[in-house]
């Protein structure tokens, strides 16, 4: 039964409410814990009971934090790792071109200085060398080091790892990996076929902490000290949001903790990537996500690919304002050049059709550095795995996302093994390929018959999932802050969704292209302000703008605002429906 009779909502969606076992289960919560009623909710929709609630709410990095030598070829990393640094070999760090890969370098050249040494950075450029280790640029970089580590990249690269002749490889990565792994000193990666999944979450800056903590115990155990790893909790958290890895077990350690490290803005080009961004309160996971990320990304999209990881470590505050500065910019340009493709790939998939098991569209000079991000808007539209392809003299290089249950990464990487793409890999909610533009209709249709095989032209919109339904005097400050302790929120961990009803709209102005900010209420003199990201990009903004006195059901999340030193709450609004 839908909550609130709301079976099709203004963005198409059917209103699922709370469960009676998921009540049952606050009830008990509460009465076991004494904790705010609305805290309950959340914990038990997470399935978190009386006897884990506290530990959950307190996050230990100390009590999460796995083994890493759980992980094969862990050890063996960081022993090879560490006889690099004891020799001063020259070691050189290739990374992939996004925040993971720019922070997980990071995380090495930060490490290294901190030890007295330095290392080469290598990001490829998207659109010359596209994702992961090519021969050529290995072969020089073998020729010029002793060890090269590949972050975020580098499980599937059989043919660029052989071309490094006469340097080590050491590979830290969490894409799915292929039966056979490259000829590599150490492979570590807990997406390995020949791994048990229990660390699947990780993103590739999760697996680099977790060998510099092998590196810090194994200099321990020699005598040694190495450098504070608490202080680089800032980059992993960034990397584990950005990735949208999901906010489960280590990982909401990893970002509870590394929110509280940024916080203290020793990092100078976060803090002045932060400034850029016009961030003016404390960061939250919504702040690594949608205003730090997309800026270190558009390095990697549309401009210099190796701008975000120098940023990340830099060292220099008038460099780290200027990089800030420049990623901003490009955001910007990023920003334009994603509308146009947008606006052409939705057009061209709703005329292929939103019901097919996959949705997808190509076009001539679409820029591979925003395909990712629409085929991201495509997914959204349509509750469908999503690829957006550009092509360029006859190859189009592409991107894809998919939705909960249905896993992308592998198909793909079935499809290359196949010959119908030229390469092709990446893990179960986003992957990527290069295919021929005679072999599209080929691919897409074979890609296509493997996702309905998992059921993915079944579902229909996705339906809202709320947790309960509040009145406008209920949404305080002091309740937001009760909520924000089950967080951080994000993949796998949703925010808490409240539906308030039979609203009545008091303002509603449009904010820029598509955005809308409403003042509601219910008639009692209370009132809730809102804001609706890219409400003008389908039918919700019209309809809240020209309410005419209609009432609507609102739903969102609760957001906390400071200004000036005062907070207030707002509603991060979603959906909306007609009462």
């Amino acid at each position: 039964m839908s909550f609130l009779g709301v079976d099709a909502s203004l963005t198409g969606r059917r209103w699922v409410g709370p469960g009676v076992e998921v009540e049952r289960a606050s009830e008990v919560l509460g009465q076991q814990t004494s904790l705010p009623p609305a805290l309950c909710q959340v914990l038990a929709r997470r399935g978190v009971g009386p006897a884990e609630a506290e530990g959950f709410l307190a996050p230990s990095l100390r009590d999460l934090l796995p083994d890493p030598r759980s992980l094969r070829d862990m050890e063996k990393a960081a022993t090879r790792f560490l006889a690099a640094v004891k020799a001063r070999q020259r070691i050189a760090v290739f990374a992939d071109y996004d925040v993971d890969g720019g922070s997980s370098a990071a995380l090495l050249l930060v490490w290294l200085r901190d030890m007295g040494c330095s290392a080469t950075l290598y990001v490829p450029d998207r659109i010359d060398e596209g994702y992961g280790p090519n021969d050529e640029a290995m072969a020089a970089l073998a020729a010029k080091h002793d060890l090269i580590v590949c972050v975020d990249c580098g499980t599937l690269s059989h043919g660029p790892i052989a071309a490094a002749v006469g340097a080590e490889v050491i590979v830290l990565d969490h894409h799915l990996g292929a039966e056979t792994l490259p000829d590599a000193h150490a492979v570590v990666n807990p997406n390995r076929q020949d791994e048990d999944g229990a660390l699947a979450h990780l993103c590739a800056a999760g697996v680099v902490f977790l060998m510099l903590v092998e590196a810090g115990r194994q200099l321990r155990e020699a005598g040694a000290k190495g450098p504070d790893l608490m202080a680089l909790l800032d980059l992993v958290a960034l990397a584990t949001v950005a990735d949208v890895a999901p906010l489960i077990g280590v990982n909401r350690a990893f970002v509870r903790q590394g929110l509280r490290v940024m916080a203290r803005r020793d990092r100078l080009g976060l803090a002045a990537l932060a400034d850029a961004a016009r961030m003016d309160t404390a960061p939250s996971s919504y702040h690594l996500g949608f205003l730090l990320g997309p800026r270190i990304n558009a390095g990697g999209r549309i401009g210099q690919a190796d701008l975000g990881a120098r940023l990340l470590a830099c060292s220099d505050p008038h460099e780290a304002a200027a990089l800030a500065e420049r990623l901003d910019t490009l955001n910007t340009e990023r920003r334009d050049v994603e509308a146009a493709v947008r606006a052409a790939a939705l057009d061209q998939a709703e005329v292929r059709g939103f019901d097919a098991p996959l949705v997808w569209a190509s076009g001539d000079g679409w820029h591979p550095g925003v395909v990712g991000i629409v085929a991201s808007r495509l997914k959204e539209a349509s509750n469908r795995p999503s690829i957006v392809i550009g092509f360029e003299d006859g190859i189009g290089k592409g991107s894809g996302r998919s939705v909960s249950g249905i896993d992308l990464g592998a198909p793909i990487q079935r499809l290359a093994a196949e010959g119908l793409l030229i390469k092709g890999g990446g893990h179960k909610m986003a992957a990527g390929l290069t295919v021929a533009e005679d072999k599209l209709e080929a691919a897409m249709a074979r890609l296509s018959e493997l996702l309905a095989k998992q059921g993915a032209h079944l579902g229909g919109a996705a339906d809202l999932r709320l947790d309960g339904m509040l009145m406008p005097a209920a949404a305080t400050v002091e309740l937001a802050e009760q909520i924000e302790q089950a967080g951080p929120f994000g993949a796998g961990a949703p925010a808490p969704r409240y539906a308030f009803a039979d609203m009545q709209i008091r303002y509603a102005n449009r904010v820029g292209e598509s955005h809308l900010k409403i003042s509601f209420g219910d008639g009692s003199g209370t009132k809730l302000d809102a804001i609706a990201f890219g409400a003008f990009d389908g039918p919700m903004g019209p309809a809240l703008e020209n309410h005419g006195g209609a009432r609507f059901h609102l739903a969102g999340r609760l957001d906390i605002n400071s200004w000036r030193g005062r907070q207030s709450v707002q509603l991060r609004l979603e959906d909306a429906a007609p009462a």
